[in-house]
């Protein structure tokens, strides 16, 4: 088996070793070495295996349950999803409505789609497109993976189909932190219409070629119609040389258009400035970049969070910088309040 075709098993045996001991880690791996699937095939044998929906069983992974549920219970919903169109990814801003043009939202034909964050929606005159790639980016602590699973929130409460990939958190620790919010991810995950799939960003470096070449037929074969990618920096981090890293990205970006999916991806912000990513790269392939970033001001008394659109292709959207907090409901940005 080679490493591309592999990185699924491997990731299933990570998450396994969590909760196992190591005669049965020892044990799994032997088998899945013996064993030569594609990486459909990986897929079905992970759903077959898979223990019932109210809840794994001891020393089960729930990485293995999370897909089981939410691959097994999908209905088949046909060729609905279209597919989509390559659009601009060299970074350069694509036809832009006339921001004078109090009508302009209404003025295109592009399916268009809220992004569940209150205000936030209403600095887009009339949404985000459907199908974009959004970059949030952000430094630690100012909500990027909250904003992702609100984003999934919308679309999922309104019986809509989603995918969670986590480079970082375990798939329980993704559960947990949307049941604070009051957002039940492990009874879509039950209903067959999420999967939370925690995947090792080494394991991901070393196969990506495969994921990105099958990963857009899974998502369509599932029907999802959101799906995020927590966080994008941690993949770029793999690559030494920037040139690879660039190509790497930019190829994963354009796999994800091609399954006709609306992606978020969140991104660190740069040391150096809050306004880009860390390697600069994600947001020049984006079709929309929204900023999260700490505002002190200058008395040194408070520090606030405030958001910034700082593009939308094909959207109008507000140029003004907004003040937001991170509640026990999620993401909530005031339109009508200024910064200080």
């Amino acid at each position: 088996m080679s490493e591309d075709d592999d990185w699924f098993e491997r990731a299933l045996r990570e998450s396994e070793s969590a909760e196992s001991d190591d005669e049965e880690t020892e044990s799994a791996t032997e088998k899945a070495e013996s064993d030569d699937p594609s990486f459909e095939e990986d897929f079905a044998s992970a759903i077959e295996d898979a223990p019932a929906p109210d809840g794994p069983a001891e020393g089960d992974s729930p990485f293995e349950e999370d897909f089981a549920s939410a691959f097994e219970n999908a209905p088949d919903i046909g060729d609905s999803t279209d597919e989509m169109d390559d659009g601009p990814l060299d970074g350069g801003e694509g036809p832009t409505a006339d921001p004078f043009d109090s009508d302009a939202e209404f003025d295109s034909a592009i399916d268009r789609i809220d992004l569940g964050i209150e205000g936030l929606d209403d600095m887009i005159l009339g949404g985000v497109p459907e199908r974009s790639l959004i970059s949030i980016i952000g430094s630690a602590g100012t909500g990027k993976t909250t904003f992702g699973l609100q984003f999934l929130e919308e679309a999922l409460s309104n019986g809509e189909r989603g995918v969670y990939l986590t480079l970082e958190e375990s798939t329980e620790r993704i559960y947990d932190t949307a049941e604070e919010k009051g957002w039940p991810f492990a009874e879509y995950a039950e209903e067959g219409r999420l999967a939370v799939v925690h995947l090792d960003p080494v394991e991901m470096a070393n196969s990506l070629s495969s994921i990105r070449s099958e990963l857009p037929e899974l998502i369509k074969d599932f029907g999802a119609d959101r799906l995020v990618l927590d966080s994008v920096s941690l993949l770029e981090m793999m690559y030494d040389r920037p040139s690879e890293r660039r190509s790497e990205v930019y190829q994963f970006s354009k796999s994800l258009k091609e399954a006709g999916v609306t992606t978020l991806v969140t991104s660190e912000a740069s040391s150096e400035t809050p306004y880009g990513s860390r390697y600069g790269i994600i947001e020049y392939l984006a079709d929309a970049v929204f900023v999260l970033q700490y505002v002190r001001a200058s008395d040194f008394q408070e520090t606030r969070l405030a958001v910034e659109i700082q593009k939308i292709r094909d959207a109008n959207h507000s140029r003004e910088t907004k003040p937001y907090e991170i509640t026990n409901d999620g993401l909530s940005v005031y339109r009508q309040a200024n910064i200080f």
